[in-house]
């Protein structure tokens, strides 16, 4: 299957990234399976880092050779495990370690809400679950090893606004 990163820069050869920011599976080289969500990632990253660019790296991701090689944690849904881990993640507990790749929902503005109204206990775990359940949720897969990066080829990119070549 084809899987997609958003970026200001082309990726071709993606690494485990050590981002200053907790993120909801740890740190790692994070995709998606849908383009409309890498494209906005795109739009995001180039906002926040001031340029024009705005590039979508395509890969081929063959998810069911790597459920054969590596440990996998996948979500299917935004449910209490996947709860539970997301939080620790932006806690800084990096609970992401043992797997080479964690496969799941990923937490847009609406979803980051919730969840950070459970974090802060404002919310409990039931309401959260709750909100969670009625909320249009995307995926994100993180390569969070080097042996898990091994999956992930670069096929191609796509120029999505301002300056670059394809």
């Amino acid at each position: 299957m084809n899987i997609y990163h958003g970026s200001d820069v082309v990726v071709e050869k993606p690494e485990i990234f050590q981002s200053s920011r907790l993120l909801d599976f740890g740190t790692g080289f994070y995709t998606t399976s849908n383009k409309e969500q890498a494209v906005r990632w795109a739009e995001k990253v180039s906002a926040r880092n001031n340029t024009k660019q705005k590039i979508l790296s395509v890969y081929n991701f063959h998810i069911e050779k790597a459920k054969r090689e590596l440990i996998i944690n996948q979500f299917t849904s935004a449910d209490e495990n996947w709860l539970n881990f997301i939080t620790a993640n932006r806690r800084g507990k990096e609970i992401s370690e043992k797997y080479d790749i964690v496969i799941g929902p990923v937490a847009d503005d609406n979803v980051y809400l919730t969840v950070k109204l459970f974090e802060t206990g404002v919310l409990d775990k039931d309401e959260s679950l709750k909100r969670l359940k009625v909320e249009k949720l995307y995926n994100q897969i993180l390569f969070h090893t080097e042996k898990g990066l091994k999956h992930c080829k670069f096929d191609h990119y796509e120029v999505l606004g301002g300056e670059g070549n394809g």
